[in-house]
């Protein structure tokens, strides 16, 4: 029955989502990247994600496809549904360039001459989520009309 739901949620999802139009005004666009690790391994995660993960992020702040990246975590625990252990905030340069494709495993080559290591970091990264969603945002202008 669940699986059920599930197909059944992903073949309407694109049509339920509102189309996401190219802002070509160069206003910055934010997404926020939600992260759901295995019960006691949420440490783990991050310790992966700032060796293998950041330093990337970090560096396309340094050519300026981003302008600015952080990392929230909850102070206190929420329902196991709603529970997320890390929020990974992006500010692109706008939403072309968050959109448009970009070639990251050149960065990733510079970085980390050992891709054999990286990778497998990798894999046990990915391994210990229980669920990962990007969510863009918008800031609303509560004072204007």
């Amino acid at each position: 029955m669940k699986l059920r739901f599930l197909l059944l949620f992903l073949a309407l999802l694109p049509a339920s989502l509102p189309a996401q139009t190219t802002d070509t005004s160069g206003k910055p666009f934010v997404v926020e990247y939600y992260y759901k690790a295995k019960w006691g391994s949420a440490d783990e995660f991050l310790q992966l994600f700032k060796k293998n993960h950041y330093p990337l992020l970090k560096k396309q702040v340094e050519m300026g496809r981003m302008l600015k990246v952080w990392m929230d975590q909850p102070r206190y625990h929420a329902t196991e549904d709603g529970r997320w252990d890390y929020r990974v905030t992006i500010v692109f340069k706008n939403s072309t360039v968050a959109n448009e494709p970009f070639d990251e495993d050149t960065l990733k080559k510079q970085l980390y001459p050992d891709q054999a290591s990286y990778l497998k970091e990798e894999q046990r990264r990915f391994e210990i989520l229980l669920s990962h969603w990007d969510l863009p945002v918008r800031t609303m202008d509560l004072e204007g009309k």
